[in-house]
């Protein structure tokens, strides 16, 4: 449900409203304002924005273990997991929320690995603020890694799945 402000003396247009919350779904939106002149409108899906969430979404620091000198293994095995990423898309969260992997819970996951996607296809659902929002893949491949579980919490940006285009 959007909820819709404007100042000024002009009436709405519905066309251009209906267009513009279909915008917000489609490129997966909560907020947009727009100004001109007298005129400024803001719509908003699924309730308050909450901006404490945004420092939440940085990327996680890496603490890199010094190099042990007395195992040889491990410098051969750490080239060996890019090399396997290589080539491979990452579809990532475009929102805070909780992932799910299904409509619900007694329906077969949207997707699994081995599974072709195409740029519309529906890869998950990501739920903020009781606001389910289904994430299209928005590339072409066959899904290669999960990289969540169902009912895991997700931060902007997250690596979601691994795709070989």
């Amino acid at each position: 449900m959007a909820e819709t402000t404007s100042v000024g003396s002009g009436s709405f247009d519905l066309e251009q409203v209906q267009r513009l919350i279909e915008m917000m779904e489609k490129n997966g939106l909560t907020e947009i304002s727009l100004k001109r002149g007298d005129e400024h409108w803001r719509l908003r899906r699924g309730g308050p924005v909450q901006m404490a969430a945004m420092p939440m979404a940085a990327p996680p620091v890496m603490h890199v273990p010094p190099p042990q000198p007395t195992s040889a293994a491990a410098p051969a095995a750490a080239p060996a997991a890019p090399a396997a990423d290589a080539g491979l898309l990452t579809i990532k969260a475009p929102t805070v929320g909780t992932f799910y992997a299904a409509q619900s819970p007694e329906d077969p996951p949207f997707v699994t690995v081995g599974t072709k996607v195409s740029p519309q296809t529906t890869v998950c659902l990501i739920e903020a603020m009781k606001v389910f929002n289904p994430i299209p893949a928005e590339c072409s491949g066959t899904i290669e890694a999960v990289l969540v579980k169902n009912g895991d919490p997700v931060e902007f940006g997250q690596a979601l799945f691994k795709v070989r285009p």
